[in-house]
């Protein structure tokens, strides 16, 4: 198994000894692969845990290791669980391509409080992000796309409405142009029905009737005769007293 880095023996009047500082608690912008190890060893169950241990990840005051400095083997869940303090536990296995760490702080034999977790994919160690900087970037990204779609929509709502505006007044100056009149030809066409009807000979006077044949009345007729009726009512009825007759007035 891979040893820890050993601080150098603090001699008279040297510098006190080095003591190595826990991992940053936001570390998902790095990831580690050391593939001479990777050629060196096989990468199981067994020995996973050495090859994290060397990476920038791992926290050199963790219980685990307190177990390969007794020459017990780091993952063994029958020894961390008597521990308290802080610990990496082998949550999920997928050999030889996945291994799952989980960091958490121990405060009993079942009670434990999770902190952060790592992961080995195909050799190389990463630390998972947390879910809350997951949903904000999931939600950013999908804001981000949402307003790029609502721009573009825009701008071709923009371009629809100027082709129509340029559609409409191009259609109602052509409207306008049909529909200008031109004095000139008018003018032009009157002269010509003039000087043909003068060409023309007049029209003949129409057919006599046949004896005995009374012709009817026109609509024209009609409405006069009904007009001259309405009138002389109208006439009658604006003064009704005078045809009651003294007998038929109102008495006061």
């Amino acid at each position: 198994m891979a040893t820890p880095p050993v601080a150098p023996p603090n001699m008279e009047g040297g510098p006190p000894p080095v003591v190595a500082q826990p991992p940053g608690t936001d570390m998902t912008d790095i990831c580690f692969k050391d593939q001479l190890w990777l050629n060196s060893y096989p990468l199981d169950r067994n020995l996973v845990f050495d090859y994290f241990a060397i990476s920038p990840f791992y926290d050199w005051t963790c219980n685990n290791e307190q177990l390969r400095q007794r020459s017990i083997h780091p993952l063994d869940r029958d020894q961390l669980v008597k521990m308290m303090g802080t610990e990496y536990w082998l949550s999920e296995v997928m050999e030889p391509h996945l291994f799952v760490f989980r960091k958490q702080k121990r405060d009993g034999p079942e009670k434990v409080t999770p902190m952060l977790t790592y992961y080995v994919l195909d050799g190389t160690i990463y630390q998972a992000p947390q879910l809350c900087n997951v949903f904000a970037a999931r939600i950013g990204r999908a804001l981000h796309y949402i307003s790029k779609a609502f721009t573009t929509a825009a701008s071709k709502l923009e371009k629809i409405g100027y082709v129509d505006s340029e559609n409409e007044a191009a259609a109602f100056e052509s409207k306008v142009t049909k529909e200008t009149i031109d004095f000139k030809e008018v003018k032009r066409v009157d002269l010509i029905l003039q000087s043909l009807q003068r060409k023309l000979e007049p029209a003949p006077p129409p057919p006599p009737f046949p004896e005995g044949y009374v012709p009817a009345p026109t609509a024209e007729a009609e409405n006069g005769t009904e007009t001259q009726e309405a009138g002389e009512t109208q006439n009658l009825q604006i003064d009704p007293i005078i045809d009651q007759g003294p007998a038929k007035r109102m008495k006061f």
